[in-house]
């Protein structure tokens, strides 16, 4: 056994012990044909891929549209008209008070 493998306490529950083997697996070789990706279609779109890019900007039009519609209904102000109704305004003295 190599010094990462032995005898392994479970906990208080498990009465024993036990042995994890390891397994050695190959390393892999490098081989000069891998390019990190950029292989004989690297950097090429596809038919679809325009497709899908064309439909995108389809909808984010009808977006726009729909949104710029919705704006145009967006009043002025939000305050309440029936607050300038309540509010007292200052007459001018009527001329029935100056003969008094």
């Amino acid at each position: 056994m190599s010094s990462g493998s032995g005898p392994l306490f479970v906990g208080p529950d498990v009465a024993g012990w036990q042995t994890v083997a390891e397994v050695a697996q190959p390393t892999p070789t490098p081989s000069n044909d891998d390019k990190g990706g950029q292989g004989e279609d690297f950097g090429k779109s596809s038919p679809v891929g325009l497709l899908v890019l064309l439909l995108f900007f389809i909808a984010v039009a009808f977006l726009v549209r729909s949104m710029t519609k919705h704006l145009k209904r967006v009043p002025a102000s939000f305050d309440d008209p029936d607050e300038k109704a309540d509010q007292p305004t200052e007459e001018a003295p009527s001329a029935d008070a100056d003969k008094k």
